[in-house]
């Protein structure tokens, strides 16, 4: 009871994301979900990213500023750019460390800004890291960890959450994705593993100010002992993930 109360509370600090008043933008979502212009290796990913729910559940509509917080290979600012429309606009953000790692990260990134006008791609260090305008939405998906490698200074997550919260604006919503470690697990899972301990995140995340704003199930698989590299062929994608949604109040 106290859990349904409590999100309940939560949900009056944020733009609730499943309300009725929200119809158009899901059907934004969808039509993004539909866009011809998706590679055929996203859409083959659909079925187990359940892409809709997902931005449903962040909120994003048309018109909205959004900030794709390190954007892997562009499967969410794709969708995130045809969501919001023409009158939107979408930051996606690609380190530094991450292109010198591997170059095709910057390709990526210039292949989904040359397609979609509406996305401006950035990519600075981690270090260096800063928010072009205020945003609406903040998504993160499935790298809040790499915030804690070994290439990471013990300072850069918080100093990063800092920053995402001075850059959203009051009531918007950070929606954070990630792999499940075991509950109490250090954070060298960050590196072996590429998990994070879902109460560490939040944690760090709400001492930055931001309010938890509630969960959903969205990939959960309690058949994933937590405890495999998310790399690891017995379990790569299909690992157990949280799906935590916060606000910055209003």
């Amino acid at each position: 009871m106290k859990t349904v109360f409590a999100a309940a509370l939560a949900l009056t600090l944020c733009t609730p994301a499943l309300a009725k008043t929200m119809t158009p933008a899901q059907s934004a979502v969808a039509a993004a979900i539909a866009d011809p212009a998706r590679p055929q290796a996203d859409r083959d990913r659909d079925a187990a990213r359940k892409p809709g729910e997902l931005l449903n559940y962040a909120g994003v509509k048309p018109g909205d500023t959004v900030l794709d917080f390190i954007m892997g290979g562009g499967y969410v600012t794709r969708l995130l750019a045809k969501t919001v429309g023409p009158n939107g606009h979408v930051y996606a953000y690609q380190p530094a460390e991450f292109i010198s790692f591997m170059a095709k990260y910057g390709t990526d990134q210039d292949a989904v800004a040359a397609t979609y006008p509406n996305v401006t791609a950035f990519r600075p260090s981690l270090g260096a890291f800063a928010v072009p305008k205020p945003v609406d939405v903040i998504i993160t998906v499935q790298n809040y960890h790499d915030l804690h490698l070994k290439i990471a200074p013990p300072t850069l997550a918080g100093k990063i959450d800092e920053t995402l919260f001075a850059a959203l604006k009051p009531g918007g919503v950070l929606l954070v994705v990630d792999h499940y470690a075991v509950a109490g697990a250090g954070l060298d899972s960050a590196q072996t593993l590429h998990r994070i301990d879902a109460a560490t995140a939040r944690a760090e995340i709400e001492k930055a100010g931001f309010v938890f704003d509630g969960e959903i199930p969205l990939y959960r698989n309690p058949s994933d002992p937590r405890t495999a590299s998310v790399f690891d062929p017995s379990i790569r994608g299909k690992t157990d993930q949280f799906v935590y949604r916060f606000c910055k109040p209003k």
